[in-house]
């Protein structure tokens, strides 16, 4: 796997690649989270036959952080489309796992024609989020003490053990680099005043013959529960919910066996021609 630097839409990205090949698959992280949590994955699908991609979003990892960027859904959308331009991708998977999930469902609508499928982990943005979860989610990327920082991985993640303080020390320096603080603050303010303009639920589920979608949740997920992924489910055609026990809502990380059990062959399925 290489990893470097690269522009797109004017904003500077890290991007983490590996294998070779046309069939292409683009990952996408979470809210406050950054290309790492892809790493492990990205390295065993490239042994599965696909070249895989995975990028920081707009003030998140190593990506242009500060008052610069669009922390809305549609310009993240948008600096994702600008990134498959720039990587010469014609087209692509996309693996999206929360707010990446939300993302790469507007770069499906904008460019149906370009995307091969999508896999859904955890996603938010495709049902209504209540007023109170939204300043919830606000009020918690916003928080980046170390102690704030633990507590968050941990919730996050059916097994706290799997939290270590090498993760919670390298998570801390990143989240409060130059610039991050106001980053965190735009997008708490988006999610309270602006992420529900944005839901995409019923859109997507008009393209999903075309752009075919596989829905994936950990059963322990507290941070988007399961309740959320069957309203999800229902909103896109009663499509099947695959759930993976003993994960919360990072099973790709948490399970990988069980993800790729699940990913590996509904990638397989799609058409690369």
């Amino acid at each position: 796997m290489i990893t470097y630097p690269i522009e797109a839409d004017g904003l500077t990205t890290r991007v983490h690649e590996a294998g070779t090949g046309d069939r292409n698959v683009l990952f996408m992280h979470g809210l406050g989270a950054r290309a790492d949590r892809w790493r492990q994955t990205v390295e065993r699908y490239a042994l599965h036959g696909y070249r895989c991609f995975a990028f920081d979003l707009p003030g998140h990892g190593f990506a242009t952080k500060g008052n610069e960027p669009d922390y809305s859904v549609p310009g993240f959308a948008r600096v994702a489309r600008a990134l498959m331009d720039k990587l010469s991708l014609p087209t692509t998977a996309i693996v999206g796992t929360s707010l990446g999930a939300h993302v790469a469902g507007h770069v499906a609508l904008s460019e149906p024609s370009r995307i091969r499928g999508l896999v859904l982990v955890g996603a938010v943005g495709l049902a209504p989020i209540d007023e109170e979860t939204r300043k919830a989610i606000r009020d918690s990327i916003t928080r980046t003490e170390r102690s704030d920082i633990e507590m968050k991985l941990k919730f996050v993640l059916a097994d706290p053990g799997l939290v270590t303080d090498a993760w919670v020390e390298e998570e801390w320096r990143i989240n409060t680099s130059p610039g991050a603080s106001e980053s965190f603050e735009a997008l708490g303010r988006y999610f309270v005043d602006g992420i529900g303009k944005d839901e995409i639920g019923d859109r997507l589920a008009a393209i999903t013959q075309r752009v075919p979608t596989c829905l994936v949740w950990g059963e322990d997920d507290r941070a988007v529960p399961v309740a959320v992924g069957e309203a999800v489910a229902d909103i896109l055609g009663d499509l099947a919910l695959n759930l993976i026990p003993g994960a919360g809502h990072a099973p790709y990380f948490e399970q990988p066996a069980a993800f790729d059990a699940i990913a590996l062959p509904f990638l397989d399925t799609l058409d690369w021609a």
